[in-house]
């Protein structure tokens, strides 16, 4: 158009050259309102010229609008621009050609160059360390650049990527006017036309901008220095049990003790004649008091050696059993007590964000600009509205940007209050840091696009599931958390857990001592009567010897007992002998009371 207007005036003058001598043209100013005296002829030959310029035909009415010209349809297809008719003088239009529509396809942003802005925090976007001046895109290195990368492949867009100039998330410092800054306000006055970061997407944002679908999940945690002084106690030797377990030994301990006093002294096997050269009159003693059970019990607990051994089927039973329980609960011990001696625990002052609002030694802190202030600000919850009331009472406790808020923690005696996904990736470096409990809130980060845009929105929203769907996000993310720039540094030692043995994992020993302590029992009782059976010549003298021995058994007065002989009416079978006689007791008395 500067061309055919500077053409159409050349024809002009030339045309008033002819027409009139024209001496010499005087001096215009703007200033004191001078004309020349041809402007009008000038004027007049450019409105009655015809000229085809770069335009097409160049004419004026005589009102000085250019009104006959011609303007070509053009259609943009795969090929590129293509005409397809033309608005005539008059408004008329006519199309020459038809080019069917395209059906909506992945490409839907294909040809479209969008500006991206996004803030520096590792790992999401960081500056690259390059010997070499880089320019544009090429600087910039992280998570979020592999993302847009991804997407862009998938999507076939272009982009430009920049960092916000305030270095800020975003938030709404002018309530009246919906004024924001950070990367929502860059978003919002079209200095961007999305904004791709660690942006969590919230409700207050929700109302200004449109948010794609989340592409990673995160939450409000605590970062915190590692304590360096480790817990020492007098008493750790008894850390491989639990209390409860404790408590199950010392029980089975006086357990199998009263079974082996009781079972000893009904079996008639556990009897010693003390004197066996007097036959008129016996005396027995029984090794298995209740003072030797107990040393015999805690001897074989101890894995040493003891004077007393069992000699019926009863307490051998019981004895096996109890064997076969110190066996296992000794090498659990054992076993476990190493490594609580090699590993020294470490006690965290706080375990949760309710530990930090009760004290008052411990400062804690958020970003000062973002979600997660703008999260304690609006909480309902009791234990979270006092964190926001401590943390407007002290704002030299918020912080400009993660990278503060770390160097803060780093100082001690600082807890900082961030996003867990930043907080995993400083932990895999930074083994000094830990993060405490678990998160606060459960949120996503998005994609930012201006309010109303929500077929963009929609299109990376489809982009960010099928990169989902082919694992590309989890893949980007083991490369930046655990690979890139000393991932993986701190990872700790599976043994650096150890855990105190509880019921549930010595349980069975237990049930299997129980069971052997109650058939040693019975097998106690069958002995007693089948030693009675055996000699008793009827029923009452079965009872009687029964009821006298079992109240002797239970009387721990004395562990020696006189023995009487005393005649049978007849003896049943002819191959009795007289030594059969011999062994029957009858009519206990206690020895020491003479």
């Amino acid at each position: 158009m500067l061309y055919d207007s500077v053409v159409l005036f050349a024809k002009a003058l030339q045309d008033l050259d002819n027409g009139k001598y024209v001496e010499k043209f005087p001096v215009i100013s703007c200033d004191d309102i001078s004309k020349g005296t041809d402007g009008t002829s000038i004027i007049n030959y450019m409105k009655s010229n015809k000229v085809v310029g770069l335009t097409g035909l160049v004419h004026f009415d005589g009102q000085g609008f250019r009104s006959s010209f011609v303007l070509d349809i053009l259609q943009l297809s795969k090929q590129g621009l293509k005409k397809i008719g033309a608005v005539l003088p008059g408004s008329n239009i006519n199309i020459t050609d038809i080019i069917e529509a395209e059906p909506t396809t992945e490409y839907f942003l294909e040809h479209r160059k969008y500006t991206i802005t996004t803030i520096l925090n590792k790992p999401f976007t960081m500056l690259k360390n390059s010997p070499k001046k880089l320019i544009g895109n090429e600087r910039y290195e992280g998570f979020t650049i592999d993302f847009i990368d991804e997407l862009s492949q998938i999507l076939h867009f272009s982009y430009e990527i920049r960092v916000v100039a305030d270095g800020k998330y975003g938030v709404q410092v002018d309530k009246q006017n919906n004024v924001w800054n950070g990367m929502v306000g860059e978003v919002l006055s079209g200095v961007a036309d999305m904004a791709i970061a660690d942006l969590t997407i919230t409700s207050t944002r929700e109302k200004v901008m449109d948010f794609t679908l989340p592409y990673m999940n995160t939450g409000i945690s605590i970062l915190f220095k590692k304590p360096t002084e480790k817990v020492k106690s007098l008493f750790s030797f008894l850390s491989p049990f639990s209390a409860e377990v404790w408590l199950y030994v010392m029980v089975a301990f006086l357990g199998v003790s009263f079974v082996l006093f009781i079972v000893g002294r009904l079996s008639p096997y556990e009897w010693d004649d003390v004197n066996p050269c007097r036959q008129d009159e016996k005396i027995e003693e029984n090794y298995f008091t209740l003072l030797n059970s107990m040393w015999f019990t805690i001897a074989s607990l101890m894995q040493q050696g003891c004077e007393i051994a069992p000699r019926s089927s009863a307490t051998r039973t019981a004895t096996s059993i109890f064997y076969f329980f110190t066996l296992i609960m000794i090498s659990s011990y054992t076993a476990n007590l190493a490594a609580f001696l090699t590993i020294e625990k470490v006690v965290y002052p706080i375990e949760s964000a309710k530990d930090l609002a009760k004290q008052t030694k411990i400062k804690y802190g958020c970003l000062a600009g973002g979600s997660t202030k703008t999260f304690f600000d609006t909480s309902t919850i009791d234990t979270y509205r006092k964190m926001s009331a401590y943390m407007e009472k002290h704002p030299e406790v918020l912080m400009e940007s993660n990278e503060k808020g770390k160097e803060e923690v780093y100082k001690g005696n600082y807890a900082f209050l961030m996003e867990s996904a930043p907080i995993q990736y400083v932990t895999e470096r930074e083994c000094n840091l830990t993060q405490i409990g678990g998160l606060l809130d459960h949120k996503g980060y998005g994609i930012g696009t201006k309010k109303g845009n929500g077929t963009l929105s929609a299109w990376l929203s489809g982009g960010i599931l099928k990169l989902q769907e082919q694992g590309v996000l989890h893949t980007l993310r083991e490369r930046w958390w655990k690979q890139k720039r000393g991932g993986g540094r701190c990872v700790e030692a599976p043994s650096g857990t150890v855990r105190e043995l509880g019921l549930g994992h010595v349980g069975g020993v237990f049930v299997v001592l129980l069971i052997g302590v109650l058939l040693a029992a019975a097998m106690g009782v069958l002995e007693f009567l089948w030693k009675y059976k055996k000699y008793a010549s009827s029923e009452e003298d079965i009872g009687k010897l029964m009821v006298e021995d079992i109240k002797f058994a239970l009387t721990c007065s004395s562990s020696v007992k006189e023995i009487h002989k005393f005649k049978r009416k007849k003896l049943e079978s002819s191959q009795s002998t007289m030594a059969d006689v011999n062994d029957i007791r009858f009519g206990y008395s206690d020895f020491s009371s003479g």
